[in-house]
């Protein structure tokens, strides 16, 4: 049974192994650290306004989780909730998870526009997200990091 709650410290060690393995694949463009993960995890348990994170349990154990940033849109004149991360292991993959997760979103956030990024060869990812009602933008998406 999945079971999708809101990350605690005790999901720290889990969570960094994840981020480890999501952020070393192809999903995702830069490997990240130790360091960055860390801050990322106390941003998402603390309380933080600004992000939060899910864990992703199936019969009580830990199949994946996910990170969201909070954020407003002035294009869109509402909250907006970028979907950060969202890593499910492989072998709870195509059980379901991400789409339940999704409609989870969609109930908590109701009147929200979501957003997320996507490696364009993650075709189960890109099919995925299609699937819960994101569309492709054609925006050139442009990062500045000090």
């Amino acid at each position: 049974m999945l079971n999708i709650r809101k990350m605690e410290e005790r999901d720290r060690k889990d969570v960094a192994e994840m981020m480890k393995i999501f952020y070393a694949s192809p999903a995702v463009m830069t490997n990240g650290s130790a360091e960055i993960f860390e801050n990322d995890i106390t941003e998402c348990i603390s309380g933080s306004p600004y992000a939060s994170g899910y864990i992703f349990e199936e019969d009580n154990i830990t199949a994946g989780y996910a990170m969201l940033a909070h954020s407003f849109s002035t294009e869109f004149g509402k909250r907006c909730i970028w979907v950060e991360d969202i890593y499910i292991k492989p072998e709870f993959r195509r059980f379901g998870i991400g789409k339940a997760f999704f409609d989870f979103l969609d109930h908590i956030f109701p009147d929200c526009v979501f957003r997320l990024e996507a490696e364009r060869d993650n075709s189960p990812a890109v099919g995925l997200y299609k699937k819960s009602g994101f569309r492709e933008l054609k925006y050139l998406e442009m990062i500045k990091l000090k």
